[in-house]
């Protein structure tokens, strides 16, 4: 009897053990219940915003028994952990050197559609007595966040410029607002509405990126997820072209949805629009731009481990 006891509860551990080892992912005979995907707004992902408030995966999958559950995260580091875990199978929106720095750390997350390429959406911003040009930041003090698409915007720049002795303080993006409009700092890298924010409070746009570099912004699944669920990952995508579709043939409407859920201006949110450099189709040029963020990121010793771009399109992503 002792014997049998011990079995039993070794069995017991062994049966509330597996799930975690297999570590939330999702295998090809689940039937999906649940597709939980993060709501990522800003800088303005109105693709993303127009899905979610017309509710347009919600009809998608209603007759699969699919419940869509939306999370609210902005980071792309905590969009690729959650994956990791097996908590999200979507990230809406993640900057490419996120999705970089996740595969070279062995989570292997496949791009599955483009979001934009924003070009005008970040910018290094000054006050109005801070450098006057590009040149006048060499030496000078610059607050943003590192390993990050406007980090790789302040790289590019430097060394487009031949800049020398500037020095990048590493904070997020409201902490480098607050800097700049305090005078601790000489420049900061700002995004979308905190552009529009630091304007209103007498800063001015000192450069954006355009000419320095082309961000892009991708939504993206776990590899294996995307392997054992491709249908799936085919049918949001194609949703997401739906709301891009939606987007260009009810403009004023779809801005004034993305305004609403930003808690801006109809006035900024077109702005904010206008900036975005929303995109359609995934192509060789931004293949070739993947492949130079895994350079500038290798330069900077912010990866170890050599990841291949083209590694990192999912099966399902027709490059244009």
């Amino acid at each position: 009897m002792k014997k049998l006891n011990i079995y039993l509860i070794f069995l017991f551990i062994i049966t509330m053990v597996l799930p975690v080892f297999a570590n939330g992912r999702k295998d090809k005979n689940t039937d999906l219940t649940q597709l939980n995907i993060s709501y990522v707004k800003s800088p303005f992902n109105l693709q993303i915003m127009v899905m979610k408030e017309k509710q347009l995966l919600e009809q998608e999958f209603a007759n699969d028994g699919i419940e869509i559950i939306w999370h609210e995260i902005n980071s792309g580091a905590k969009q690729a952990e959650a994956m990791a875990a097996g908590s999200l199978d979507i990230a809406s929106v993640m900057n490419s050197a996120s999705v970089i720095i996740a595969n070279s750390a062995g989570n292997e997350l496949d791009v599955i559609d483009i979001v934009s390429r924003p070009e005008q959406t970040f910018a290094v911003m000054v006050m109005e007595d801070g450098p006057k040009t590009v040149k006048d930041l060499a030496g000078k003090i610059v607050a943003g966040p590192k390993g990050t698409v406007l980090h790789q915007m302040l790289a590019a720049i430097e060394e487009k410029e031949d800049l020398e002795g500037v020095q990048l303080v590493s904070m997020s993006l409201p902490q480098a607002q607050t800097a700049l409009i305090a005078g601790k700092v000489d420049a900061a890298l700002l995004a979308a509405s905190l552009i529009i924010k630091t304007q209103a409070a007498g800063g001015r746009i000192l450069t954006s990126s355009e000419g320095y570099v082309v961000p892009l912004l991708l939504s993206v699944s776990p590899q294996s997820f995307v392997e054992n669920h491709s249908d799936i990952i085919d049918r949001y995508t194609a949703v997401q072209q739906k709301a891009y579709e939606y987007i260009q043939n009810n403009q004023a409407d779809a801005i004034a949805i993305g305004a609403e859920a930003q808690g801006l201006s109809n006035i900024d949110a077109e702005n904010l629009f206008d900036r975005s450099g929303i995109a359609r189709e995934f192509t060789k040029e931004d293949l070739s731009g993947l492949e130079g963020d895994v350079d500038f990121l290798k330069n900077l010793d912010m990866i170890e481990n050599a990841v291949e771009a083209s590694c990192m399109i999912g099966k399902t992503l027709n490059v244009k």
